[in-house]
């Protein structure tokens, strides 16, 4: 199983596509470890810079309908390979979100106002969260502040996720 515990990258804007997380020029690597420099090198946001800003995250927290466009496994890979294994968002793009299951990842949603208080209070400090996948909750700290947050995950979801992924539950149950 993946860690879902780590360093907070803040991306504050809705409707980040698959473009802007692995531009489609990339697809056409061989592997998956290819991808990791590419990490939302297309995504325009004031201030952001991928090389730097991801560095050492380990955790997203974005806005609503991440992921959307193109329904590629490349943009949950890239952000596998920068160990990146946690997305919270306010929504995701249906197919976005079951791939990252199937990749052993979590992508978790919280409903809007719980994401607007986690980037009012956390947003530009260096936030850490760790998810306790048996009880069902986030703990968010930055040294000062912390919250504690419960969450959701369906059953099949989660079982993908203890798997480390769709192939590896497959192999044990089929």
């Amino acid at each position: 199983m993946k860690n879902f515990s780590g360093r907070v990258l803040f991306l504050d804007r809705d409707d980040i596509n698959t473009d802007e997380i692995i531009p489609a020029k990339y697809l056409t690597e061989s592997s998956k470890e290819a991808l990791k420099p590419y990490i939302l090198e297309d995504l325009s946001l004031d201030g952001f810079d991928p090389g730097i800003d991801c560095a050492d995250k380990a955790v997203v927290v974005t806005r609503n309908n991440f992921g959307c466009g193109s329904s590629r496994e490349h943009a949950p890979w890239v952000f596998e390979m920068n160990n990146i294994n946690m997305v919270i968002a306010s929504g995701f793009a249906r197919i976005f979100r079951q791939n990252m299951f199937n990749c052993g990842m979590m992508a978790l949603t919280l409903d809007a106002d719980t994401i607007d208080h986690i980037f009012k209070r956390y947003k530009g400090t260096d936030t850490v969260i760790t998810a306790d996948l048996d009880a069902m909750r986030l703990t968010i700290h930055n040294g000062v502040e912390s919250d504690e947050i419960p969450f959701k995950v369906g059953e099949f979801d989660l079982a993908l996720v203890r798997a480390g992924g769709w192939v590896n539950y497959a192999d044990a149950n089929y």
